[in-house]
């Protein structure tokens, strides 16, 4: 799985929020964690690639290798909860990597708009 935080859009949507109590149950300190456990714990994962260009997410989404994996049961509640929160049903249309449009000078912008030419939209 390539940036499977969804270019930062999962991140946002979180943003300000306490991770729920039963993430103690599989080890996720962090929501990079909760997330990048949800996807590693899928049977047909073999890889995730996340990209950063920030040190401490690096060593935050590393950590989520350690400790348990949440099973099937875990990760339907995971996706349950997910649900409960406002703009996750919304994340495909969300722009990638909010609120850093200017930290990467419109190279996103960019990207977008060929994307999205691609697809017919």
């Amino acid at each position: 799985i390539n940036l499977p935080l969804e270019k930062a859009r999962l991140m946002k949507v979180v943003e300000g929020r306490s991770l729920p109590d039963f993430a103690r149950e599989f080890e996720a300190a962090t929501w990079a964690q909760f997330f990048l456990k949800w996807i590693m714990a899928h049977p047909a994962v073999t890889t995730v690639l996340c990209g950063t260009s920030n040190p401490e997410h690096a060593e935050d989404n590393v950590q989520a290798m350690y400790g348990p994996l949440p099973d099937g049961s875990m990760r339907r509640r995971m996706v349950q909860h997910m649900e409960t929160i406002p703009g996750f049903a919304d994340i495909g249309r969300m722009p990638w990597y909010p609120g850093k449009d200017a930290q990467y000078q419109g190279l996103i912008r960019a990207a977008q708009a060929t994307a999205r030419a691609r697809m017919g939209q």
